[in-house]
């Protein structure tokens, strides 16, 4: 094998020990940079379903109705159930249409869809929310961003830091997409419940 390598030009054999050697210094600087930033973490679970549990949880005690977290339907776990209705809400688009045609209705909530909007998912005539928070002047704003209208600052700086990296044009995202979520932030700001 030696006898091969020290026929080749050895332009060749430096370049290529160089190209290998560059390659695995920034594959490296990657790695470090990545362990001491954390950047760029997949946002899917943690805190943005805490976010979204939480909203749930408020919208479903705004409209008075009986649920069960984490609970088991037709061998499926959902994240919330009402039993007095047969309704299973879950994350999960497989668990949604394994529960399709059991008896259970299943609501499926993407991680887009704030809690303020689960009404015209559910399968059944829910309360209007006039009084609360549908009808303050930056509902729109908090649901943009997915947090409960009045929130603290915060926890809409917060909402506002997730969102934005999911729209940003940088990353992938739309152009539009970012104005609207920067335009909720200042909307939002100036309505927080601090």
């Amino acid at each position: 094998m030696l006898d091969s390598l020290a026929q080749l030009p050895s332009w060749l054999v430096v370049g290529t020990a160089l190209g290998l050697a560059c390659s695995l210094a920034v594959a490296g600087l990657f790695v470090l940079t990545d362990r001491l930033t954390g950047a760029d973490r997949p946002s899917g679970s943690g805190d943005s379903e805490a976010r979204r549990r939480s909203e749930i949880r408020a919208y479903l005690g705004r409209i008075g109705e009986q649920f069960i977290e984490d609970h088991t339907v037709a061998d499926q776990r959902v994240a919330f159930y009402l039993p007095e209705r047969a309704v299973a809400i879950t994350f999960d688009a497989r668990t949604y249409f394994r529960l399709v045609g059991t008896g259970t209705a299943p609501v499926l909530v993407e991680h887009e869809l704030p809690g303020v909007a689960l009404g015209a998912r559910l399968p059944f005539e829910t309360p209007a929310e006039s009084a609360g928070p549908a009808g303050h002047p930056a509902a729109a704003a908090f649901a943009r961003l997915g947090v409960p209208v009045g929130a603290p600052l915060a926890d809409v700086r917060d909402a506002y830091r997730e969102r934005v990296k999911e729209v940003h044009p940088d990353q992938g995202g739309d152009e539009v997409a970012f104005r609207e979520v920067r335009d909720a932030y200042t909307t939002a700001r100036q309505y927080t419940g601090d």
